[in-house]
């Protein structure tokens, strides 16, 4: 029987060494591929927003298209940790309707939530989260939702005093009870430095080696999406070459008539095709 991670997991990876390993998902196959190849971590980030339905921003994803990915990705899954990414505004009007939207995420098949930032308001909504049995991964560093108040995508804890500042916050989570912390493009020692003064996991999305565990968006290491790419991306393989030589091959092959070949095709039993024949002939 397959063992799920949980949250004791996870935690129990860092105490150990053991790197955590995080992707994205957004569909059933994707979800069902990655997390038999090992996965540990899947989260339906926001980033489909532009990966999968071709928005400018995450801040464009509703709510009711998160769960509808979360459930696909979810019934995929065995062994895996799925998270659903809370989009923008989702948490933020009241503390009442972020709980009502996380227990959404759950409802839909996550196992947990994550939600950006740190302030005394989102403090208050992820201490709630988890007394509703909600665990809650946070988000520092560069939060995509808070683009156009950071001025766009910025590089955070460039100096001592910002790197002081985001360990508080990270403090802050941990003490709240944040099972993990993403670090979104911070400087690596930055990030060394946080990982090693808070007991929870870090996981990295250009943040550096030192953290717990590392996340990619799929289809950027995948090469799948190719409208930019991050600088910390590694791509491992070309879906986007594999898929237009795919389909140019499928175009050709139906106007030469070559598809569909006799193999790939029903046919009726002989005597009902001379029923048929004569049929058309009386037509």
């Amino acid at each position: 029987m397959i063992k799920k991670v949980n949250v004791k997991t996870i935690q129990k990876m860092k105490d150990n060494g053991e790197k955590i390993a995080v992707l994205t998902a957004y569909d059933y196959s994707t979800a069902k591929y990655i997390d038999e190849a090992g996965a540990d971590i899947i989260l339906v980030g926001d980033s489909l927003a532009n990966v999968a339905l071709g928005y400018e921003s995450t801040q464009s994803v509703s709510m009711n298209e998160m769960l509808i990915f979360v459930g696909a990705v979810a019934r995929g899954v065995n062994r895996a940790f799925v998270i659903g990414d809370m989009p923008f505004m989702s948490y933020n009007i009241s503390v009442e309707d972020a709980i009502k939207n996380c227990g959404d995420m759950l409802k839909a098949g996550a196992n947990a939530v994550k939600i950006e930032g740190c302030n005394d308001y989102l403090l208050k909504v992820m201490r709630r989260c988890i007394d509703a049995g909600i665990p809650v991964l946070g988000h520092l560093g560069f939060t995509p939702q808070s683009i156009n108040t950071i001025g766009g995508h910025a590089i955070q804890g460039k100096n001592v005093d910002a790197v002081k500042e985001l360990l508080e916050k990270a403090k802050k989570l941990e003490e709240v009870g944040a099972f993990a912390i993403v670090l979104e493009m911070v400087p690596e020692e930055a990030a060394k430095y946080i990982t090693e003064n808070i007991h929870i996991p870090t996981i990295s999305i250009g943040a550096g080696k030192y953290c717990s565990g590392q996340v990619l968006v799929s289809d950027d290491m995948l090469g799948k999406f190719s409208d930019y790419q991050p600088k910390f991306v590694r791509k491992y393989a070309d879906m986007k070459s594999v898929i237009l030589d795919a389909v140019k091959r499928y175009c050709e092959d139906v106007k030469s008539g070559d598809y569909p070949s006799e193999n790939e095709v029903f046919n009726l039993k002989e005597d009902e095709n001379e029923k048929l024949k004569k049929e058309a002939a009386l037509c």
